[in-house]
């Protein structure tokens, strides 16, 4: 795909804004980064026409409440017709990351994402999704 090239007028405020997210985020210059948050744009515009994408579910809780382990198996169990796989990693004694991957419609993988994140005892949880056509 060939790079198209235009001009761009933005007010000092927002220009340095948009610096500020480029070395933020470490992008390599601001084209790069205007790229990304159009290509972040129209997939969350894809999400809220609810087309079909794919992604991750990602939580973090403590291990040791076995009932939070117990409630996110019986949640993904609800939802075998979108997970691809699920994975647990011990990141320490305390703490447990578990990844599930994810594909359908950006409703159904919502649902799912605020399902697990509102598990009592998630200490973290987020959903990235990407256009998957």
């Amino acid at each position: 795909m060939s790079l198209k090239r235009f001009g761009v007028s933005l007010e000092d405020n927002l220009l340095e804004s948009l610096d500020q997210y480029v070395l933020e985020n470490g992008f390599a210059n601001r084209s790069q980064a205007i790229r990304f948050l159009i290509e972040k744009n129209v997939a969350e515009r894809k999400w809220q026409c609810n087309h079909i994408v794919a992604g991750t579910i990602i939580i973090m809780y403590d291990q040791k409440k076995k009932e939070i382990t117990a409630r996110v198996a019986d949640i993904q169990q609800d939802y075998q017709d979108v997970i691809l796989s699920s994975s647990q990693y011990y990141i320490n004694r305390n703490f447990c990351l578990h990844i599930a991957t994810v594909m359908g419609t950006a409703h159904r993988l919502t649902e799912l994402a605020d399902k697990l994140t509102a598990i009592k005892g998630i200490k973290h949880g987020k959903l990235v999704m990407s256009r998957a056509d």
